[in-house]
C-alpha cells in the first residue's frame, strides 16, 4: 500500500510542476464555462425546470462539470497516451517486471493526477462561477463529503474504462483510433455536452445507466441534493459497481494480453 501512496504522490506532483498548463487550462475552463452558463440561461429561460432542473441548478452543473472535466479525465489526456506508446516499443516490459500489479500501478498515478487537477484546475472556476452566477451550492458539509465520494467513485471509473482502452494497444499497435472513440463517448455520456436528464426517450435511458454517467451526471446530482438518502446509496452502488465490472474487466484483459504481447519492433 505505501508503495502506491507513493506512486499517487509522484502523479500529483508530476501534474503540479506545469504551472503554466495549469494556469491555461484554469483560463480555459472558465471562458467556456461562462459561454456554456449563459448558453444554458437562455435555454432555460425559454424551458424552466427543464430535465428537472432549475436554472441555478442547471448553472451550477455546467460549473461543476468545468470542474470535474479534467478531474475525471471526460476527454482522456492521463496516463493512457503513455501505457499505449510502452505497449507499442515493448518498454512495457519493464513495467512487468516490476514488483508491483500493473493496474494498480498506472491506477495510483492517476488518482494523483485526478487530485491535482481538482485542487488546481477544479476550484478556481468553481468559485468564479459562484461569484457571477447565483448557484445552487449546498450548505450541508455533508452534501459536499458525499459529492467528494461520487467523485472518487467516477475518478476510479474513468481510469478503469481508459485501461481498456490502453490495453486496445496490445492487438491494434495503434491505439489512437481506440483513444479518439473513448474520447467522444466521455464527452458525450457523461453528461459534459448536456445533463443526460435532457436526453429523449430510449436515448437518455441506456445513457444514464452506462458507466461514462458516473463521471459528471451521477455526482453532479449529488452535489445538487437529487440524491439523498437510499436514493444516495443507490447512486454510490451505481458507480462502485461500474468501476469494480470495469477493473475485473481490466484485470481479465491484462492477463490475456500479457500472454500475447505483440509490439512493434520488439
Amino acid at each position: 500500500m505505501r508503495l502506491y501512496l507513493a506512486v499517487a504522490a509522484g502523479g500529483f506532483r508530476r501534474y503540479a510542476t506545469y504551472r503554466v498548463a495549469t494556469f491555461a487550462g484554469v483560463f480555459t475552463n472558465t471562458v467556456f464555462g461562462f459561454i456554456v452558463a449563459y448558453t444554458y440561461t437562455a435555454l432555460w429561460d425559454e424551458r424552466p425546470r427543464l430535465g428537472g432542473y432549475d436554472l441555478s441548478q442547471a448553472v451550477t452543473y455546467v460549473w461543476v462539470g468545468q470542474a470535474l472535466l479534467m478531474t475525471c479525465g471526460m476527454m482522456g489526456g492521463g496516463f493512457e497516451d503513455e501505457l499505449m506508446e510502452r505497449i507499442r516499443t515493448g518498454a512495457v516490459a519493464v513495467d512487468l517486471y516490476r514488483p508491483a500489479d500493473l493496474q494498480l500501478w498506472w491506477m495510483a498515478g492517476d488518482l494523483g493526477r485526478a487530485a491535482f487537477h481538482l485542487l488546481g484546475r477544479g476550484i478556481v472556476p468553481m468559485v468564479l462561477g459562484a461569484l457571477a452566477f447565483d448557484l445552487a451550492l449546498p450548505s450541508n458539509p455533508l452534501v459536499w463529503v458525499a459529492f467528494l465520494i461520487s467523485v472518487t467513485f467516477g475518478v476510479i471509473v474513468s481510469f478503469a474504462i481508459r485501461f481498456l482502452v490502453a490495453l486496445s494497444a496490445f492487438w491494434l499497435l495503434d491505439g489512437a483510433g481506440a483513444a479518439q472513440m473513448g474520447m467522444l463517448a466521455g464527452m458525450f455520456f457523461s453528461g459534459l455536452l448536456l445533463p443526460l436528464n435532457l436526453f429523449p426517450g430510449l436515448l437518455g435511458e441506456v445513457a444514464r445507466v452506462l458507466p461514462w454517467s458516473s463521471l459528471l451526471q451521477v455526482p453532479a446530482d449529488v452535489l445538487l441534493g437529487r440524491h439523498t438518502g437510499w436514493g444516495l446509496l443507490g447512486a454510490f452502488a451505481f458507480q462502485a459497481g461500474w468501476a469494480l465490472a470495469l477493473l475485473a474487466t481490466g484485470r481479465l484483459l491484462q492477463s490475456v494480453a500479457t500472454r500475447r504481447v505483440v509490439v512493434q519492433g520488439g
